[in-house]
């Protein structure tokens, strides 16, 4: 296989053609070699248009969603950042590119050790991969504020934890609701009590690990 042709093949009929059009998100799966993130049985997949299957029942988001989860949040060079769900490193590698910092958090510790291992076998050191239920939100101070916050998993509904987490003008991306009514939202804050939600699309994403369990009562 030519890994590069591939990888130019990946990035134009997958990526750009599923609609992103941010040369500079475009420019990321470049540079962070996929197939180094994914595990070895399925590297001859990782520019596949599929979600490549991790430890215990987790997986790699497709191409096209991860592409479409950066343009979303519009990431800049002095942005401090926090993922939940790490997976394999592969999304906080491509948003440290871009960032000032990375904060991933995951919640298997498997998954934690193999994402550490390859960000820093690719020798990616301005991301931090913590071990931690995230899926209600993170606390790590009452003073840490972050720029940009993406979340690798559906949740039923977005804790209001999260929102409280993003500085001024802070991007919130996530995958909101239950299968098979799943809404990809950017969430935007405008000030202190005020957040701006645009849907950008429906999907199918696994659930994050970790969330309550949904109530069998709904009023």
């Amino acid at each position: 296989m030519n890994i590069e042709k591939a990888r130019i093949n990946m990035i134009e009929s997958q990526i750009r053609a599923g609609g992103v059009h941010s040369r500079q998100v475009l420019d990321l799966f470049e540079v962070v070699k996929r197939e180094h993130f994914a595990p070895s049985a399925y590297r001859s997949l990782a520019f596949s248009d599929m979600e490549i299957p991790l430890l215990h029942g987790e997986n790699m988001l497709t191409p096209r969603m991860e592409g479409l989860v950066l343009e979303a949040a519009a990431v800049k060079r002095q942005d401090r950042i926090l993922e939940i769900g790490s997976g394999s490193g592969y999304m906080a590698a491509l948003l440290a590119q871009r960032a000032l910092q990375v904060t991933t958090v995951e919640i298997e510790p498997e998954l934690k050790a193999l994402a550490e291992k390859n960000l820093n076998d690719f020798g990616i050191f301005n991301v931090d991969v913590m071990l931690g239920n995230g899926a209600q939100g993170w606390e790590d101070g009452d003073e840490t504020y972050y720029d940009v916050i993406v979340i690798s998993g559906s949740l039923r509904a977005l804790p209001d934890a999260f929102l409280r987490k993003l500085g001024p003008d802070g991007r919130l991306v996530a995958f909101i609701g239950e299968a098979p009514f799943i809404k990809a939202q950017l969430i935007r804050r405008r000030s202190h009590s005020e957040f701006d939600t645009t849907v950008l699309f429906e999907t199918t994403v696994k659930p994050l690990l970790g969330q309550a369990p949904s109530s069998l009562f709904r009023f």
